[in-house]
Parts: C-alpha cells; sequence; structure tokens
C-alpha cells in the first residue's frame, strides 16, 4: 500500500537531477568560498572577521534547523531558539563543569536537545499553523523566563568563563582558524546529511505532508510520526550548533533563547531561499555581514534588515537561492547543450 503514494512526492527522475545539479554548484561555491576566505583571513592575521564567520556558521545551522521544519515540513517555528539556547547551556556547562572535551560537551547536546524536542514535538505537533507557530513560540518563551530566573544558571548574566574545548591534541576552540574550520566541516556535514535525506522516501514523505497532509494520511500513513520526527531532527540540529557557541564567545545567556533569535533565523531562511537547505546558509552569511557592516556606522541596523527582508519578499518571494538556482541551472543546460551540439559535430 505504501508504494501508492509515490506518484504524488518525487518529481520526474531528470527533473530532479536538473535541481540537484544546480544545488550542488550553489553549495559547493559556498563551501568552496569560505575555504578561501578562511585562507586569506588566517594569512591577514584578521581574528574578528574569522570570528564573525564562525558565528555566521553556527547561526547557519539554526537556520537550516528552521528550514527543514519550514521549507519540508511545512511546519513555521517561532522558538527553535529554545533549543539553540538549550545547546549553548548544556555544552556550556560539559565544559565548564565536567569535560574540556569538544565531543563530549556536543554529543550530550544532542542527546539533551532531541531528548528535549521529542517533549516538545509531542505537545506541538498535534497543532497545525498559526497554533503550532505559538505554541513552539511560547515553549521557548517559557523556559527562557525560567533559565533567566534561574541563579544555579546565571540568572540573567548567563554563564562566563567558559574554558575553551579540546578538539585534538594541539587544536582547541581557541584558535580562530582551526575552529573556523572544525565548524565548516560539522555545519557541512550536516548539511550533507539533511540533503541526503530529504532525497530518501523519509523526504519525500515531508513534502507530501506540507503540500496536502491529510491526502498523505488517506494513503495510509501516519503524518503526525513523520512530522514529530522531523521536528526532534531539527531540534537536534539546532541544539548541536548551540553548543557550539560558547565555544566561539566563551559565555552563554538567556537572550540566545529569545524571541529575537527565532525572529532572525525565519528571516535568514526566508531570504535565502526557502525549503532549499542551501539558502539558510547564504541568507544567515549575508545578513550578518550586512548587520556587522551596517552595525559599525549606525545602532538603528534592524531598521536596514527590515528593509532588505520586506524587499526580498516583495520582489523574490522565493528568496536568494530560489531565484538564483533555476537561473543557474539554464545556464547549465545551455552550457551542456552548446557542448553536446560540438560533440556531435
Amino acid at each position: 500500500m505504501h508504494d501508492t503514494v509515490l506518484p504524488i512526492l518525487p518529481a520526474p527522475v531528470s527533473s530532479g537531477r536538473r535541481r540537484w545539479s544546480a544545488t550542488r554548484w550553489l553549495a559547493t561555491a559556498f563551501f568552496g568560498g569560505a575555504l578561501v576566505f578562511a585562507a586569506v583571513a588566517f594569512l591577514k592575521g584578521d581574528v574578528f572577521f574569522l570570528r564573525l564567520a564562525t558565528e555566521a556558521l553556527i547561526f547557519g545551522g539554526l537556520a537550516l534547523s528552521v528550514d527543514l521544519l519550514l521549507g519540508r515540513t511545512g511546519l513555521l517555528p517561532l522558538g527553535q531558539a529554545l533549543f539553540f539556547g538549550l545547546g549553548a547551556y548544556v555544552s556550556a556547562l560539559v565544559l565548564k563543569e565536567w569535560s574540556a572535551s569538544f565531543w563530549v560537551a556536543l554529543g550530550v547536546t544532542l542527546v539533551a536537545s532531541a531528548a528535549v524536542g521529542l517533549v516538545g514535538g509531542v505537545i506541538a505537533i498535534r497543532a497545525k499553523g498559526v497554533y503550532f507557530a505559538l505554541i513552539s513560540f511560547g515553549l521557548a518563551q517559557v523556559v527562557s523566563k525560567v533559565v533567566y530566573n534561574t541563579r544555579e544558571l546565571g540568572a540573567s548574566d548567563g554563564i562566563i568563563g567558559v574554558p575553551g574545548a579540546v578538539i585534538l591534541p594541539g587544536l582547541t576552540s581557541a584558535s580562530p582558524a582551526g575552529f573556523f574550520l572544525v565548524v565548516l566541516a560539522y555545519i557541512g556535514a550536516v548539511y550533507l546529511g539533511v540533503r541526503y535525506l530529504m532525497d530518501t522516501p523519509f523526504g519525500r514523505l515531508l513534502d507530501a505532508i506540507r503540500a496536502n497532509e491529510h491526502r498523505v494520511a488517506f494513503l495510509g500513513f501516519d503524518p503526525w510520526r513523520y512530522k514529530l520526527t522531523a521536528f526532534v531532527l531539527a531540534a537536534g540540529i539546532a541544539g548541536g550548533s548551540g553548543a557550539l557557541y560558547p565555544m566561539l564567545r566563551g559565555f552563554v545567556s538567556p537572550e540566545l533563547m529569545f524571541f529575537q533569535v527565532s525572529g532572525n533565523a525565519v528571516i535568514n531562511v526566508i531570504v535565502g531561499g526557502t525549503g532549499s537547505l542551501i539558502g539558510p546558509l547564504y541568507g544567515t552569511a549575508l545578513l550578518t555581514g550586512l548587520r556587522s557592516v551596517v552595525g559599525s556606522f549606525t545602532t538603528h541596523h534592524h531598521i536596514v534588515i527590515g528593509v532588505l527582508f520586506v524587499t526580498v519578499v516583495i520582489l523574490m518571494p522565493r528568496g536568494l537561492v530560489g531565484y538564483g538556482a533555476p537561473a543557474l541551472q539554464r545556464w547549465l543546460d545551455a552550457r551542456r547543450g552548446s557542448r553536446q551540439g560540438r560533440a556531435a559535430q
């Protein structure tokens, strides 16, 4: 019976291959450009921009988790900062009180984030549309206020003095270039993992749920179970990204769980391209750099970000990658066609 769902799920094979070709080029350009940036910054000894780029990658992981829910499952998470902040706090506590190992902190954070994501998902997934968004927002608000008023967690001051994480012998998170490459590799692995998962029957079911949840249920699948799985996976991605934050900055604060962090992640996804997976990374890198540049001239950089967001929504509702990928694909197809024409002659 499960085979009957196939006509509504996958695109034609050739079409899917074309879309992946453009996405692959964009992903290669992003990660290749990041490596070139790291090399140039390292040669110039520019620690500030290396740290800023590392922070952009970390928040890019949060945006990627939002895109998994918003762009591929049709769920708008307004409280995804809950898992990002949770990951940051768990990582900080592990590093400060238990072990300075990067791998121990990351592993404990992933388990904790997935467990909390399971509990939160059971609560939130039963709601739909705006109600899901409000419940996810409410959960983040409740947890952030609890953390804000808990003295054992530093209350409003957060946790400061988090030691650097030991990644390998001789390599710690205190090394700007080294830690940038580690974060780049981690986010790249997360992206490739999610990209692969979305090309499986599970990913196609998520797309089908976004398109028509009732039809998926009619065909014999349980949409709630698949949405819950996606929610837990997104919680793990956000928590794992949050685990990297105290390694970079040396502190955490309750503000990491506030709505502004969740809202910025949603904006990054929409600007970059909802549902594209690589778009959120582009959007986060662009807006993080823009905030830094504009913020050096004025404290009202939110106005610039707001104008850019409204402009993108009006003129490019599919985001930068949503419009850039088809144009790139047409160029690639034209180039391939001309090459085949020359070969035939």
